[in-house]
């Protein structure tokens, strides 16, 4: 029955309220109290409604969290028997419960099993910022506490916090809550705007070596840790050369530095394998997941770690001084759980792999392959990026691709599909169990939101 729910109160005055008390984020509040925010009312699959009553195809799954789309009651049944049985305690006291027992019993059957152990947060943040304290814990049970010096990627992003905005390389960030010691930045892997004259996989290649020349600088007795995306996303959906990654672990294996992957945003089905490092062919260290995990229909994320870490702090560590309230939610547990049984038995991250991923790339190719505005397009499973050209043949990026980025999320909106810009690039990631009708219609809308770009631009 997708209509929209009914509201007794007008959009106006939910606004004003929202200006009220609220601070929004990645946005220039002042500017929005004057437009007025959307307000979301509802819901279902992979559509919303707003309190106006339009419907827009979600085409970033919230914020690449909703992997089984809007309202599926096998969830909130989930959420609701828990809350009957318990519906609260904490992983203080040396307690814990079933339902973060059997969840994580169902994760580390479905990572590589080199996996061992979890430490449940809130967030992708959390889980960032708890790898930081987590990473030199283990340098010290092991007996070299001066590796203590992170390094990340410039526009790379591993969430909002203080420590997790400083691992993450996005100077506005930076210059608002300042940095915090022991943390370094690479380049990022950005073929299309850096790579010159270079090929994609020269280019590759000699981005990998700057962590290497990184932790030769700063000295390999002090480096604890790499950590990277497997691809970039809130910095651009942007897809390191194939030449990257094995480099990548070269160089981390050799100095004896771990290798940290943010899965926030890859993990849990979104390129048609289960987590996006077996997608490029790396083995990291530890997995930063959250986002997909609960579909995003509880806040949870989490640390997870290698047999070799936790090992080391189990056996040697004594008195691990961590931890939050919420660590292992029991009704987040549950949620989760549900979740990632749907995804397994119901077959949607082989569907994503075999069916609905290439075919939305199939799409992609055939409606921008040649378009005067877009220079390259990435991706894979269900996720994507159309980079904008001023000249596609010199890769000549348009001065002004930032505005005109944001000019064509606005016109998707319009139209009625939900995508994203960021940097010149219109990302895309429409739930799991989108079907091939569900991404006619992504792309199709899309396409127009382009075209009006274009227009604008003097491209078409």
């Amino acid at each position: 029955m997708n209509v929209p729910a009914q509201l007794n109160r007008l959009t106006e005055d939910y606004q004003k309220s929202d200006a009220a008390h609220h601070i929004h984020a990645f946005v220039d509040q002042k500017a929005l109290n004057a437009e007025g925010p959307r307000v979301m009312v509802r819901g279902e699959g992979l559509y919303l409604w707003d309190s106006e009553g339009k419907r827009y195809l979600d085409g970033m799954s919230g914020l690449w969290c909703t992997q089984l789309g809007y309202g599926r009651r096998d969830l909130t049944a989930a959420a609701a028997a828990q809350m009957d049985q318990l519906a609260y305690y904490n992983m203080f006291f040396h307690t814990t419960h079933p339902a973060v027992i059997e969840l994580s019993e169902l994760l580390f059957s479905l990572l590589p099993g080199h996996y061992s152990h979890v430490i449940y947060t809130n967030s992708g943040s959390e889980a960032n910022e708890v790898l930081i304290r987590t990473v030199r814990r283990y340098w010290q049970v092991v007996g070299q506490p001066q590796k203590k010096i992170m390094i990340g990627r410039w526009n790379g992003y591993h969430g909002s916090t203080l420590a997790a905005s400083a691992l993450g390389g996005m100077k506005f960030m930076h210059e608002m809550g300042g940095l915090i010691p022991d943390v370094a930045h690479i380049d990022e892997p950005y073929w299309y705007a850096h790579g010159g004259e270079l090929t994609p996989a020269e280019f590759g290649r000699r981005c990998a070596l700057q962590l290497e020349e990184k932790i030769l600088e700063l000295g390999a007795e002090n480096v604890a840790g790499f950590i990277a995306e497997p691809f970039q996303g809130a910095g651009g959906m942007i897809f390191p050369p194939e030449s990257y990654w094995p480099e990548i672990q070269r160089i981390c294996r050799q100095y004896d530095v771990l290798l940290c992957a943010d899965e926030v945003i890859g993990g849990f089905g979104r390129t048609g394998e289960w987590f996006a490092h077996q997608h490029f062919g790396f083995e990291p260290d530890t997995l930063s997941i959250a986002k997909g995990l609960t579909s995003g229909y509880l806040p949870m994320g989490g640390l997870v770690l290698s047999k070799r870490m936790a090992d080391a702090l189990v056996e040697h560590g004594g008195v691990f001084a961590h931890g939050l309230t919420y660590s292992g939610h029991p009704v987040a547990a549950a949620v989760a759980l549900a979740n990632l049984k749907a995804l397994r038995d119901e077959g949607i991250v082989r569907q994503v792999k075999d069916d609905t991923g290439p075919y939305l790339q199939k799409i992609l190719q055939e409606v921008f392959g040649n378009h005067p505005m877009i220079g390259e397009i990435q991706g894979t499973g269900l996720l994507a990026a159309l980079q904008f050209a001023e000249d596609k043949t010199t890769r000549k990026r348009f001065e002004n691709e930032n505005d005109l980025a944001w000019q064509c999320r606005t016109f998707g909106f319009e139209e009625g599909v939900i995508i994203r810009s960021t940097l010149g690039r219109m990302i895309m990631a429409p739930a799991l169990v989108a079907t091939r009708t569900e991404l006619d219609e992504l792309v199709e809308k899309t396409r127009i939101a382009v075209d009006r770009t274009a227009r604008i631009a003097g491209k078409l």
